[in-house]
């Protein structure tokens, strides 16, 4: 790893933040923190940096909504997401930092893509599901099938295990899954943070063998972990006043360029 300038541990000091905040307000705006690591770092090592402060970030989640998880969901999705780790594992394998890059970007743009996507389809499911619960627990869409529901649990599974092993990018994947499965606030909060935990110290083993966590890469991260804190407690108390959309729209516009930077640089 490169010497960092000052400037940069700024970047990454307010990247850290911004993680926190996500994990207990707003999680599209990983994308920036993510967009941000990979810029200032060699973008395969920035994987293994972000994973630990994306665990401190998680741990905070599941405290403040541990109570709202729904574990039928995580148990569905949790062997699905495993395949999808692997193959993101196989993928790092060969991978080198401009493939990694390259990577990151396209997912960046399709996960804005995705997200945009939900915000315009997200009005007409809450539509749908009035009267099914207004901030907790899930209401499953009219129609949906056993066999049905178990491939489209695999299918974000798989998706969501190679995007987040690869870039730390599962959590648009895992938000359009939860919300197309009628999740309410409360229940689509909790059942995620306790997703994003359990994946995320899994994925620990494969990062240090992988060579993406080391002794250097926790130094830096000790130090950037106390940037996740104040986030993590400025989300958890902003998270009902937040003018969800103008924040969206800022965090896919800082994805959308993040992305674009990382494909052309």
């Amino acid at each position: 790893m490169d010497t960092i300038t000052l400037w940069e541990l700024v970047a990454l000091a307010g990247a850290a933040t911004l993680v926190g905040f996500s994990k207990t307000a707003v999680s599209g705006a990983n994308t920036v923190s993510l967009a941000i690591f990979a810029a200032v770092l060699p973008a395969r090592e920035s994987t293994g940096i972000l994973l630990p402060l994306l665990i401190v970030g998680d741990v905070f989640a599941v405290r403040a909504y541990r109570r709202h998880a729904d574990w039928a969901t995580l148990v569905r999705l949790f062997p699905a997401v495993a395949a999808g780790v692997v193959a993101g594992t196989v993928f790092m394998l060969w991978a080198d930092d401009a493939a990694v890059r390259t990577s990151i970007g396209v997912i960046l743009l399709v996960m804005a893509s995705v997200t945009v996507w939900r915000r315009r389809t997200a009005g007409q499911q809450a539509r749908e599901q009035k009267g099914q619960g207004e901030e907790e627990g899930r209401g499953e869409p009219a129609g949906e099938g056993r066999s049905r529901a178990r491939l489209k649990a695999g299918s974000y599974g798989v998706l969501g295990g190679f995007t987040t092993m690869v870039a730390n990018a599962g959590g648009p994947v895992m938000s359009m899954y939860l919300l197309s499965a009628g999740f309410r606030k409360l229940g689509f909060l909790g059942t995620s943070a306790w997703f994003f935990l359990v994946v995320n110290v899994a994925k620990v083993p494969f990062s240090v063998g992988l060579g993406l966590i080391d002794g250097h890469s926790l130094l830096l991260d000790a130090g950037l972990a106390l940037c996740v804190v104040p986030g993590a407690f400025l989300g958890r108390a902003v998270v009902d006043r937040i003018n969800q959309r103008l924040f969206e729209r800022l965090v896919i516009a800082a994805t959308v360029v993040g992305g674009l930077q990382l494909l052309l640089r």
